[in-house]
This record gives structure tokens, sequence and C-alpha cells, in this order.
């Protein structure tokens, strides 16, 4: 297995892509800590890792509340005695044109999608480095690449991130904790499930590969990103999109 008895914390892991890392790290040996503001969907999401076998400790936090991100941090600390790799997925999309976005809309997306990361990031950074050791994965998204209409809050947060993620990579590598960010393209979720026939067509005619991504194909790549088999790459983004953006 290649995560045999390491510590993952995944943000936003309740549901979605964050559930579907959280089971693909738990099959190949990571005891997983999850946090989320969706109660309900963690302790389902908990109970399919420990049907594997391992260890899954969970808490209700949002994530942009320092202090919450601290405690549930410690926590996970406390339970595990370390922490080996640390997944910022959680994230969220409040989507209007620029003209007509309100400021609480443009505030939220970047507190969670961003502060998040960075509160997160910092808690388990000084963790990480008195272990000498240390993964992050950071979700990004193509639309902190190429912008969209609609997303100025989600592009900037997203953008943000990638920006984040290198400084990071640069401040930790001397340490030996990497860290590296995944931009999906058009992923099968519960949100682009709710999209009609129509609207799915329309978008992949942007996609050269003419089909959707999975949660699974993300999942895939955390775990390369997370593992031994990339011990070598640090401070980059690596696009799951079908190759929409070249």
């Amino acid at each position: 297995m290649k995560l045999k008895d390491k510590v993952t914390l995944v943000t936003g892991g309740a549901r979605g892509i964050g559930r579907e890392i959280a089971l693909a790290f738990a099959m190949e040996g990571s005891h997983i800590a999850l946090c989320d503001v969706n109660a309900e969907a963690l302790a389902g999401t908990k109970k399919e890792i420990e049907a594997l076998g391992r260890q899954a400790f969970t808490g209700e936090v949002d994530v942009t509340k320092t202090a919450q991100a601290e405690e549930f941090t410690q926590k996970t600390l406390d339970n595990f005695k370390k922490i080996d790799i640390l997944i910022n997925n959680a994230g969220i999309t409040r989507d209007g044109l620029l003209v007509r976005m309100s400021e609480t809309d443009w505030d939220l997306v970047l507190a969670v999608n961003l502060k998040g990361a960075f509160n997160f990031t910092k808690a388990v950074s000084k963790i990480m480095m008195k272990q000498r050791d240390g993964r992050i994965v950071n979700m990004a998204s193509i639309i902190g690449i190429m912008g969209n209409a609609g997303q100025a809050n989600y592009a900037a947060s997203k953008g943000g991130l990638i920006a984040f993620t290198k400084t990071v990579a640069k401040e930790l590598a001397s340490r030996n904790v990497r860290a590296n960010a995944i931009a999906p393209g058009f992923i099968q979720t519960d949100m682009t499930a709710k999209l009609s026939d129509a609207v799915k067509s329309e978008m992949l005619k942007f996609v050269p590969l003419g089909k959707l991504g999975t949660v699974q194909d993300v999942a895939n790549l955390a775990l390369f990103l997370a593992s031994d088999d990339s011990s070598y790459i640090t401070g980059q983004v690596i696009q799951v999109d079908g190759g929409m953006v070249m």
C-alpha cells in the first residue's frame, strides 16, 4: 500500500472530491481526519473509512475560522500523533457577473477557498516542519488558470491558491515538505449532475477528450502527489481537464 500507516487530514472531506480522496487514501493504508460543515455527511464518510479498516477522526469545522482550524489540527495530532498529508479541498462557489456580485459573495468565496487553505496550511506546516516530512495538496481549478465569466470571485480564489501553493513549496522544501496543486476541469459531481444534457454537450465542445472527468481521476492524482511516487515533485499545478486548457 502506498500510504500504509500515514495520517491524512482532508478539509471539505464529507462529499464529492474530498470524500473520494479520503476513501482512496484509506484504501491505500492511510488513517483519515475529516472536517466539513456537513455533520451528517461526515458521519457517513467516517463509517465508510472505518469499513475499510482504517481509523477516522471527524470534526464539524468552518475552515474560515482560524481558531477552529487550529483546534481541529491539534486534535488530529493528539489523536494520531502525527500528520503526514494535508488535502486542502474545502471550497464553494457563489457565481455572478462582476457588476452584480455582492461584497458578501466575494468575501465568502475568498474566505473559504483561499483563507481556509491558509489556515490549515499554517497550522499543519508547523507539525510537518518539526517532522521534517510532509505533503500538501491544494485543490485549485482550471478557472484559476484561464478565468471564467461570472466567476470573478472563484477565479481569484483559485488563482490565489495556485500562487500560494508555489510559495509554500519554496518555503518548506528545505524541511522535506512538498506542496502541489491540482486543477480539475469539468468533473462529474452532484453539481454537474443537475445540468441539462444540452448544457453538458456545450461544455464538452471545449474538452478534446470529449467527456467529463470523474472524482476518481482527481483522487488518483492526489494519491500520486501524496505518495513517494512523486518525491521529486513540488510547487507544481497539474490539470485534470481532458486537455481543455493546454
